[in-house]
Order: structure tokens, then sequence, then C-alpha cells
């Protein structure tokens, strides 16, 4: 279903961006709480480790204890408006984006539009295109995740309005180009596993009858998702880094702090100070994550493609008639 295919397009652009739009706002729901840890994890200078006594967080049991602790169960829903618009935009031109470029290929070039290396590339400039058009927002989700108590930012528009008074509007767009350096490839490779993983479960497994689809899917796009994150993630690191420049007076509380020139300086900073290690800050948090993002997001867009396309069926219409 992920994807266009020639033989059974029963979805329009502007439903497969609907369809995102509804998977991604399902899916920040229940995933919210395993990125404001894995947020708070790529965030602090100092070693994730108990040894260390001057980290605030040591391991993801610890860090859900004293968040809970420290501000309570809302803690980690911190940012969550601002995340669900990010969510539900990014699923919508992602999705739209993707199926508007698979089509593209199967009409003008000699390749298949389900073949793997093509969902890879439509896969990645589907993801910058989403990006960009959800960067302001990202920043926005980043900053309220990352704030303690007391809060910098009350509110969306309070937030909106400080940082563009105090820092401009090119704040907004901070880490914009580890996100897109970073995005190609991990929604590329997202796209790119998913379709092997289905190929290769449809291998496995005859298609005997649809019993146990959904369940397949979200297997399949845990197992992207997982792959995807850890090839990736040092750039994710660097991202987060960024976006919080500027910030680093809400971010006393947290430990140390650092100010970074650009891309460039980031990487070199953290591998001096840091160490290989520091670029895997919250990688724990962060597969488990993407397994559950990944997975949900192509299981519900899969669903809501099916329920899309079973609303238009003839049956369907013929049961409706009668």
């Amino acid at each position: 279903m992920v994807g266009y295919d020639p033989e059974a397009k029963c979805v329009s652009s502007v439903e497969a961006a609907a369809a995102g739009s509804a998977s991604g706002l399902v899916t920040r729901v229940l995933v919210s709480p395993l990125d404001v840890l894995k947020i708070r994890f790529q965030l602090q200078i100092e070693q994730l480790s108990s040894r260390n006594p001057t980290a605030k967080y040591h391991s993801i049991l610890q860090a859900v204890q004293r968040i809970l602790q420290e501000e309570g169960l809302g803690a980690f829903w911190k940012g969550h408006v601002p995340a669900q618009f990010l969510s539900v935009g990014y699923g919508a031109v992602q999705f739209m984006a993707f199926e508007s470029l698979t089509e593209l290929v199967h009409n003008v070039t000699s390749y298949s539009a389900r073949s793997s290396l093509v969902h890879l590339v439509c896969g990645g400039l589907a993801a910058c295109t989403a990006t960009v058009a959800v960067q302001p927002v990202d920043t926005l989700r980043t900053r309220f995740a990352a704030q303690g108590e007391p809060k910098v930012y009350p509110n969306l528009r309070c937030a909106v309005v400080t940082m563009y008074q105090t820092e401009g509007p090119r704040t907004f767009y901070r880490g914009l180009t580890p996100t897109l350096i970073a995005i190609f490839p991990y929604a590329g490779f997202q796209f790119f596993f998913y379709n092997i993983l289905q190929q290769f479960s449809e291998w496995v497994i005859p298609a005997g009858g649809k019993k146990g689809g959904n369940i397949k899917n979200l297997v399949c796009g845990s197992c992207a998702g997982i792959i995807s994150k850890t090839l990736t993630y040092p750039l994710d690191v660097v991202k987060k880094r960024l976006q919080v420049g500027g910030f680093e007076h809400a971010r006393a509380a947290f430990g140390q702090v650092r100010t970074y020139r650009g891309f460039l300086d980031c990487m070199r900073q953290i591998m001096r100070e840091e160490g290989p290690g520091g670029f895997f800050k919250g990688l724990s948090p962060s597969l488990l994550k993407a397994a559950c993002s990944t997975g949900l997001i192509f299981f519900w867009y899969e669903l809501f493609c099916s329920l899309l396309c079973a609303l238009k069926s003839p049956d369907s219409t013929g049961r409706k008639e009668g």
C-alpha cells in the first residue's frame, strides 16, 4: 500500500496526506514520553552514567523516576502541541510527496515504482520536503521538551514571540543543515527497509489471506525504524544540540551547557569533550521510540489507506444503497 502501485491504485495524493496526518497524530500521542527522554539524554553534556555524580540522568528508569518526581506526569508530554503540529504536518507532506514521487517515477522512467531503490530515493526526497515545511515547529517542540521548571516559555504563543524578538526569524531553522543531511538517509532507509522486509515477509509467509497483515506492517515498520535510526543517529544528536542554541539559561538546572558556532563546531566539541560515545547519547530511548513510532506510522497509514479504499469500493457503495 505504501507508494504508488499501478495495479492497486485507490488512494489519491490528498487522501495519502490525510492518512499520513492521522497516522502522525495517533503515533505522537503514544510515543511522546520516549521523545522527551531521548531529547533530555541528547542534550546532557555529562556522561550518562551513575558513576558520574554530576550527571542528572543515568538511565531510562532513573530518568523516568526523576522527571516524575521533579516535574510530574505531564512533563512527558511537554511540547505536545507543537509536536502534534509537527507530526500532522510532517505526515501529510511526507506521504503525499512520497506517493506523488513514486507515481512520477512510474510514469516518466523505466524503473518500477515498487522497487526498493526507488523507495529509498523517493522516501529521502519526500522527507526533506516535509522537514523544510515543519522545521520551525520542530525547533519549538525541542525547546519545550528541553526546558525544566520554572518554564521559560509558558505557552506556544509566548515561545514564538519571544524567540522571534530576541533571536530573530532564523532561530526557527536552527539545526536545519544536519537535519536535512540526516533525514534523507534516515527516511530513505525507513521506506527502503520497510519495502524489503515486506517483500521478505511475503516470501517467507505465502499470502494465503490477509489475516495478520496489520501485525506484519507493524513489525516490518519497527525493524525498519531501528535499522534507520542506528545508521543516522549521530546527526540527530548534533541537530538537537544546535536547536537549543541561545536557550542555555533554561538548561542550567540540567547540568553543563555549551554554545556551538555551527554544525562542524558542534561535532568537534562533542568529539573532544565527550568522545565518540557522545554522538550516541540517548540511543536506547531513541531506538525504542524509533521502533514504536516507525512501526505505528506505517501500521496506521496502511490501515487508514485500507479504510479509504474500502469506503470507495463498489461493494461498500452497494451496501450503502441496499
